[in-house]
């Protein structure tokens, strides 16, 4: 099994982009896009950027507050819309990348259960519980994925009660040209 996508987490070590978090084991480089006939899309990308972090990814939904540096892997968001290192490892490629995303046995569950917690959350607005520019992000995630699957009624509460129904205009128009 390979390590590529895994995340280690270090404390105390200065980064310009993380703050006083590193990520130390992560590889952005082609060589490690290990796809396979079995995972095209290379998912397990999303899998092992997850695992250290998912606990904490709910506990910090539950509460209403994002504290944490996963936007990326958790709620991600079409390729082209972010040029941060991490935007282009976890961005997806297109619609059919994203509706085998929903597809997969773990991450389709746990994005259905985050965007359920965010849901649940009352008395905050999505710029309090994300900040910006994660509020954003989060917009762009969701017009994703509503648009990947019927079975998108999570995705639009999410949308109607965040963003007044609004898609992102920009990942349509990306959509209209993948």
């Amino acid at each position: 099994m390979s390590n590529c996508g895994l995340l280690n987490w270090s404390r105390g070590a200065r980064s310009r982009t993380l703050g006083t978090r590193r990520l130390t084991a992560i590889r952005l480089s082609n060589q490690c896009d290990m796809k396979s006939a079995s995972d095209p899309f290379d998912l397990k990308r999303f899998v092992y950027a997850q695992a250290p972090v998912y606990r904490s990814v709910v506990e910090e939904l539950r509460a209403g507050r994002k504290r944490g540096h996963w936007m990326w892997f958790v709620f991600p968001q079409l390729r082209g819309l972010g040029s941060s290192p991490l935007a282009v490892r976890y961005g997806i490629s297109s619609l059919e990348e994203a509706q085998a995303y929903l597809q997969h046995d773990l991450l389709g569950p746990r994005l259905h259960e985050c965007t359920g917690l965010v849901n649940q959350v009352q008395g905050r607005s999505i710029e309090e519980i994300f900040g910006p520019p994660d509020d954003l992000k989060l917009c762009s995630s969701m017009t994703l994925f509503a648009r990947a699957t019927d079975a998108n009624q999570d995705f639009v509460a999410l949308l109607a009660k965040y963003y007044g129904g609004g898609e992102d205009r920009r990942t349509v128009a990306l959509l209209a040209v993948t």
